[in-house]
């Protein structure tokens, strides 16, 4: 009788031990997937009524991962609205030109303000422009409406070095502007036209969707910068506060519920197998982890990052003189 209890006893234990570590688990599973979903599955998981507060930071160029996730949003149903954050002094005039579409096929689903922060210039402005509503602090940097093109000219150095480089083209605008030849007459005004016709198309955007005239804005048709207050003044933005006050007036004019809660989404993560990426896995392989951070680091920092971008212009520097 005592050996016939003992392994009952022995084969209960055992039971329970197996119920015990399915239970442990499941719980490690649910955890990984709440620390894996972000933000904003969790919140549409839990059918909560959310404001989607989005960010536009460093220098803008076309983004898939972005834009996939504007479209994301305009087809989440527990999103009421959205608030994006910008702080960035703009990019590739192609690139505000896909973040504008994005945004506006977005505007026709969802409610959108824009709240700018230290700097909203040139192609950051041309998102701005796209939502409902701008919220710009008194001393943010926005404006500098305009198109450039740049290109650096290697002729003299190469006489120096002795260098010389031959091509064969098709035609005399081939590759014209180019950095190993001086600029000839011919591809200026291919430049020049191209400036000119990115430049109408910017306006074209600032007058129809601020309903202003360019020409009565002292500056603007000269690319010049505005501080929050002049920019309101001119209006070329609505209001001048920070995030409460955007959040306030999606809740107050655009009848966003009142518990709706902020909820961050971000893009997919970038892959890592552009042109900084491997410098930064190279780097960090000869040199030691620290230099392939430091090298992930300039990559991203907006003075060395806008030298590597190609086209046409609508970004703000400020002078170095």
């Amino acid at each position: 009788m005592l050996e016939t209890e003992t392994v009952l006893d022995r084969r209960r234990l055992r039971r329970s031990v197996s119920l015990w570590r399915a239970a442990g688990l499941a719980a490690v599973l649910i955890a990984i997937g709440a620390l894996t979903l972000s933000g904003d599955k969790l919140a549409t998981l839990a059918g909560e009524k959310q404001i989607a507060r989005i960010t536009i930071e460093g220098t803008i160029s076309e983004d898939r991962d972005q834009l996939k996730m504007l479209k994301d949003i305009a087809d989440d149903a527990s999103v009421s609205g959205v608030l994006m954050y910008v702080n960035s002094p703009g990019g590739t005039t192609t690139g505000g030109e896909a973040l504008y579409e994005g945004l506006r096929a977005l505007g026709a689903k969802k409610p959108i303000v824009a709240q700018f922060g230290t700097v909203a210039a040139s192609a950051a402005y041309i998102a701005g422009i796209a939502t409902d509503h701008i919220v710009a602090r008194g001393n943010s940097i926005t404006g500098s409406v305009g198109v450039i093109v740049q290109w650096p000219e290697f002729v003299q150095l190469l006489d120096k070095v002795g260098v010389k480089v031959n091509e064969v083209k098709s035609g005399p605008l081939k590759a014209s502007p180019s950095p190993f030849e001086p600029l000839d007459e011919g591809g200026k005004q291919v430049a020049q036209g191209m400036v000119n016709d990115g430049f109408k198309w910017f306006v074209g955007l600032v007058e129809t969707r601020r309903g202003v005239k360019a020409a009565d804005i002292p500056g603007l048709l000269d690319g010049r910068i505005f501080s929050g207050r002049e920019a309101l003044q001119a209006k070329l933005v609505d209001q001048i506060g920070g995030e409460d006050e955007a959040v306030k007036w999606l809740k107050d004019e655009k009848n966003v519920p009142q518990n709706a809660k902020l909820v961050d989404w971000k893009p997919s993560a970038p892959n890592s197998y552009g042109f900084a990426g491997m410098s930064a896995h190279i780097a960090g392989f000869l040199l030691g982890s620290n230099a392939g951070e430091l090298v992930n680091f300039l990559s991203q920092e907006r003075s060395f990052s806008t030298l590597g971008l190609d086209g046409l212009l609508s970004v703000w520097h400020p002078s170095e003189k």
